[in-house]
């Protein structure tokens, strides 16, 4: 299959040929429609306009802000006062994990202060929050023993050392940090002993059992090359501040490193193959983007092209995002990439990636064609005129109302804070899929999208434990938001995961669910979205669909579990005991 995706991908970039497998539709089983491939439409997607109309009718979600009721009061100070730097834009992150494993998920939130002014004990920390089980939170980061004084951008959860008890990354401009989980109730910080500390400008990160050996490693971007204390100022063509263009700074390379399971790390960018001369990292994602059951890295650039690195069977990796068609938009130009949404929209058996980016340049859907590669169809796919004015960090791709269609949340706010700028709020988006086109619809799903915020992470959860997806919405200086889903929904399966031979949160287990005639394929994924963790749980939603369901399940170790007769309905907890040897 490798070959196969390396041959083939010098195809598309010569002469534009794919493949595009079918796929079932949620209620009937007939296909999904798909494009017969590349070379069977125009070149230019842009002249199809968003007009053609609905295949059906449109189902939304619905969800409501309940950050206040639930005693989630944060609010994520970026420090600005006029100058316009750089740094100030960036930060915001999000991430669930259960921290006391109590079997309720409780809530990471980043802190960013004063950059200007250095760690010091006087900077605002991040916050830990936990989840009671009544649909409320209570601030433990004092008795939790946090204390993150840097000026924080993301987060990434992650039990590396497989003992049951999740651990947490942060991102941070200057030096990150790794806390470990003591399962006691507190954390520990033991960055320099893990070797972990980088020192440069981190933004996302994403845990993954990159070679396979059961343990959790952990990929990090690197943004630019910036000083706090002496930090680059730019101006505007009137002598204004003016917030710097990423291309005028030097860009950090990103960063690898591979779990040694005593408790420390090994820097290995380059010796995995790994390469990054210009890339300005927001962004990762980490699947088996081409289906040979190894975990590959997607990497969403600014300003600079994406990279695909597809892991070569022998521990190392290389970037085919250019011969592959993911590394640009349509017309081969380069984007301000941002977030990163994984999933199977199409439901043809291959994972799709949706990218965030700057208003004027409209988001990119690349569709994976499997051997084929991808294809960036925003315009065909109706994605192009609701996203051009908008620039969008934090993205989620998932079936929030379970009709067995995706829809997607995007956080929007711009980067330039320059006081008299009229575009910094920006109000946030919602798409839903109706089989054929993507149809944005936030003014139907709930108050929250009628305001202006400067949104970034979006973290996904199903933190009351119903059955479906809520969501933590992380903005700069204004309150994070919870949305609690109140859809009106259909049938559903969720399922959490205890790793053996795996990672133990199941990290990379991909699942398949066969309803009648349709079927579902999902990855938990590590990374995605915008400096975020979600819950590490999979919900299908099944639509109509009330009757058994065949699930089969891959590990990251390659054992394989199948389950059947499944009804509808339930969350099921996968141990990799059961799989088949």
């Amino acid at each position: 299959m490798r070959s196969l995706w390396l041959g083939l991908g010098y195809l598309i970039l010569a002469a534009g040929c794919s493949r595009a497998p079918s796929a079932a539709t949620a209620e009937s089983g007939a296909a999904v429609a798909a494009p017969a491939g590349p070379s069977a439409r125009a070149a230019d997607r842009s002249s199809r306009e968003e007009s053609s109309p609905h295949e059906r009718a449109v189902r939304f979600a619905r969800f409501r802000d309940v950050h206040a009721e639930a005693g989630i009061q944060h609010v994520y100070i970026n420090g600005e006062r006029g100058r316009c730097l750089l740094f100030e834009t960036t930060g915001g992150g999000a991430g669930w994990l259960d921290y006391d494993a109590d079997g309720r998920w409780d809530l990471y939130l980043n802190q960013g202060g004063d950059a200007t002014a250095g760690p010091n004990d006087n900077q605002p920390t991040d916050r830990l929050f936990r989840n009671r089980g009544d649909g409320t939170f209570d601030d433990v980061t004092e008795p939790a023993r946090l204390r993150e004084c840097r000026y924080s951008q993301g987060v990434a959860v992650g039990d590396f050392d497989n003992d049951g008890f999740d651990d947490v990354y942060v991102t941070n401009l200057g030096g990150n940090t790794l806390f470990h989980n003591q399962g006691d109730g507190t954390f520990l910080d033991v960055t320099d002993q893990a070797k972990v500390r980088d020192g440069r400008w981190s933004a996302s990160a994403a845990w993954a059992d990159l070679d396979l050996d059961g343990d959790l490693d952990l990929y990090v971007t690197n943004y630019c090359v910036d000083d706090p204390m002496r930090p680059a100022e730019c101006k505007s063509r009137k002598g204004k501040p003016s917030v710097c263009h990423p291309r005028n700074m030097s860009p950090w390379p990103d960063e690898v490193y591979i779990n040694r399971g005593d408790g420390t790390f090994s820097a290995e960018f380059q010796a995995r193959g790994f390469t990054d001369p210009d890339g300005r990292g927001l962004g990762v994602a980490v699947a088996d983007f081409n289906n040979d059951g190894l975990p590959d890295v997607f990497v969403s650039n600014d300003t600079t092209a994406n990279y695909l690195f597809v892991n070569q069977g022998d521990g190392k990796f290389k970037d085919m995002a250019l011969v592959l068609g993911c590394a640009t938009d349509a017309h081969g130009s380069t984007m301000a990439n941002m977030g990163i949404a994984v999933y199977d929209f199409d439901r043809n058996g291959w994972l799709d990636v949706y990218v965030t980016h700057f208003r004027d340049e409209s988001d990119s859907l690349y569709r994976n064609y499997g051997d084929g590669g991808f294809q960036d169809e925003s315009a065909l796919l109706g994605i192009r005129a609701p996203t051009i004015d908008r620039l969008s960090f934090g993205v989620v791709m998932a079936d929030f109302n379970q009709d067995g269609l995706p829809e997607m949340v995007l956080s929007c706010g711009h980067i330039e804070n320059a006081p008299d700028y009229p575009f910094y709020r920006m109000a946030p988006l919602y798409f839903a899929f109706d089989g054929r086109r993507w149809h944005e619809a936030g003014k139907e799903v709930g108050a929250y999208f009628h305001g202006k915020y400067v949104g970034r992470a979006i973290a996904a959860c199903d933190d009351d434990d119903d059955g479906d997806l809520d969501l933590a919405v992380a903005h700069e200086n204004s309150p994070a938001a919870l949305l609690r889903n109140e859809s009106e929904r259909g049938h559903w399966l969720k399922f959490l995961f205890r790793g053996r031979q795996s990672n133990r949160r199941g990290i990379g287990c991909r699942i398949a669910v066969e309803a009648g005639p349709t079927k579902y394929v999902q990855e938990l994924c590590g990374g995605t979205s915008y400096a975020a963790t979600h819950q590490p749980a999979l919900i299908v939603g099944l639509g109509r669909w009330d009757s058994p369901c065949r699930v089969t399940v891959r590990w990251p170790s390659g054992l394989v579990q199948t389950l059947h007769e499944v009804r509808p309905d339930q969350t099921l907890v996968l141990d990799e005991s059961q799989a088949a040897r």
